[in-house]
């Protein structure tokens, strides 16, 4: 037999990551050859094990995976990443494909999709569903929030006034409502609240 695809899975969830490597071990040509629960973690056991693919959660203790895939691509361009995950915002997508993951899946996938998806991605494939691309394509049709729009939101779903959000940023009360205005403007909303929900549908902002 050829030499079988090595997996890394990635997953704060220990049920998570004894599921997956029992879909995996079921399979002749595929072997898990290492576990992380942390972003932290992730890149020392890709340095280790060097797996031909790896599977990454988004959410994970201490960093992130979307800052675990751009640690590990910085350091090795050629490695390819699969993110398995539960969160399925348009903007979750674009930013996990923008730094380096070969593809999205969502937790709900079946088996063989997450099966096929691990050998397309071993030979060099970038698979995404039509679902996915469709969410991209929408999110390409829309304004994209800056950097500051996304620090005064997040700050907004964590329930801060306008005074606590000039403080925290280091801007003037007065510059925060026309933050708001503008962000309002690109999410098609005309308050807060509903501001917060499209974000975190949207993957923009996240309660942790």
């Amino acid at each position: 037999m050829a030499t079988k695809i090595r997996l890394l899975c990635v997953d704060d969830h220990r049920i998570v990551r004894e599921g997956i490597a029992a879909i995996i071990s079921r399979q002749p040509d595929m072997t898990v050859v290492g576990f992380a629960a942390s972003g932290e973690e992730a890149v020392e056991q890709f340095n280790r094990c060097r797996p031909d693919v790896t599977l990454m959660d988004l959410r994970l203790e201490g960093a992130s995976g979307l800052h675990a895939i751009q640690a590990i691509r910085r350091e090795h361009p050629d490695a390819r990443i699969i993110v398995l995950t539960m969160y399925g915002g348009d903007e979750d997508i674009h930013q996990a494909l923008a730094a380096g993951a070969a593809t999205y899946l969502l937790k709900g996938s079946l088996s063989q999709e997450l099966i096929s998806t691990v050998r397309d991605v071993h030979a060099g494939g970038h698979p995404l569903s039509p679902e996915l691309k469709a969410k991209l394509a929408v999110r390409a049709a829309q304004p994209t929030l800056t950097a500051r729009e996304v620090q005064v939101l997040k700050l907004v779903a964590l329930g801060r006034r306008n005074k606590e959000i000039a403080v925290i940023l280091g801007i003037s009360v007065e510059t925060v409502p026309v933050h708001l205005r503008s962000i309002f403007a690109k999410l098609h909303v005309n308050e807060r609240t509903a501001a917060v929900n499209v974000a975190l549908r949207r993957g923009i902002v996240h309660i942790e």
